[in-house]
């Protein structure tokens, strides 16, 4: 399987499987002097953990990080980073059943018609157990950018099935496991999953992420674009249907003298540009959307066909998620971080002696 790699100058390549002893990643590009150490990585690859609350999957793996390499004395050397997470809670006896069959929504038919073999065991390669190396790779992301810009990258559930926040606060997000923005609809979204998983189904969900601090002038005019390439990242995560910068769809219905971000010595007067204009970020906030379409494996009966082309009956067990976007926030966090880094790494190669440009105008918060 080719294309595991992505980024340029920060560049991440991950491996693994969902039931195979470990998943790891490589990233490679991060320049040295970065103090890194092992505990570093728990809170986000907690966020993003599955068994942590009883609206996730109770798949229940330790997530402890080993460093194989790129560090020395507790600082980056410039050297490829070797990140490792043994896999310690896999349950492969509950994929049995699958293995003549394709599951409905799910890749396992694609794959097979790839490469003409495999691994049923959670979907093995295109798990979501994946994107846990992409949140650890972020964890090295999020402190350069921080330390280095002032950039700071945070993501909220947005909307679950047809249920949308009544208010929004950030400080909300991080005290429920929903990453919720409204602390008041916490327990309506409880009985909203509770009787999701109940029914033996699931529904989908939209993330947003915002990255507040971004100067102006990183990202590219036409192949490198700076919404181009976020785009492409957030839709390599699983289950993502769509994505969003800024406005999105919505300016389907707007009119160009209320899309338009109008300037004024203050600041721009809106954002629905998401902070990105030709490619290259405006000093405004970089907002990004994704859409999750519905968890493919549900207890609720579907056909489908066996190896032999004969129809089945496919009724998925095992641990599963009623809505997959209740843990995706810490996933699009990490792959519009990484790409953020990339990015400025990039914009510093060729346009570092720049310096900055007047005027200068304060940005617009998303």
């Amino acid at each position: 399987m080719s294309s595991n790699t992505f980024g340029k100058l920060l560049s991440v390549t991950t491996f693994g499987e969902s039931h195979g002893p470990a998943i790891g990643c490589v990233v490679d590009g991060c320049p040295p002097g970065l103090a890194l150490a092992p505990e570093e990585f728990r809170d986000d690859l907690e966020r993003r953990a599955t068994g942590r609350s009883r609206w996730t999957s109770q798949r229940r793996e330790a997530d402890d990080i080993e460093i194989l390499s790129g560090v020395y004395q507790g600082r980056t050397t410039g050297t490829p980073i070797a990140l490792l997470i043994r896999n310690t809670d896999q349950r492969s006896k509950d994929y049995g059943d699958l293995q003549g069959t394709f599951r409905p929504g799910h890749a396992d038919y694609t794959y097979w018609q790839k490469y003409g073999i495999r691994d049923p065991r959670g979907g093995g390669r295109s798990s979501a157990r994946e994107t846990t190396m992409r949140v650890a790779a972020a964890v090295i992301a999020k402190k350069w950018l921080a330390e280095r810009h002032g950039v700071r990258v945070r993501g909220h559930l947005a909307q679950i099935g047809d249920v949308v926040p009544r208010a929004f606060d950030w400080d909300a997000v991080e005290r429920n496991p929903f990453f919720w923005p409204d602390a008041a609809m916490v327990e309506e979204l409880e009985a909203y999953v509770n009787a999701l998983r109940k029914s033996g189904d699931s529904v989908g969900a939209r993330v947003t992420v915002v990255a507040d601090g971004v100067p102006p002038g990183w990202g590219e005019p036409i192949y490198g674009k700076l919404d181009g390439e976020l785009a492409a990242a957030l839709m390599s995560i699983n289950a993502v249907k769509g994505v969003e910068i800024g406005a999105g769809f919505a300016a389907v219905a707007q009119r160009g003298s209320e899309h338009r971000d109008e300037i004024t010595p203050q600041g721009f007067l809106s954002n629905h540009a998401g902070g990105i204009l030709g490619g290259i970020s405006t000093g405004q906030a970089v907002v990004a959307s994704i859409a999750l379409k519905p968890t493919s494996s549900i207890l609720v009966p579907g056909r489908s066909v066996n190896l032999a082309g004969e129809p089945v009956e496919v009724v998925t067990k095992g641990r599963h998620d009623p809505c997959v976007g209740i843990r995706a926030t810490p996933i699009a966090e990490a792959m519009v971080a990484l790409v953020l880094m990339d990015q400025a790494l990039r914009h510093r190669a060729q346009c570092g002696d720049v310096g900055d440009v007047a005027p200068r105008v304060p940005g617009q918060a998303g």
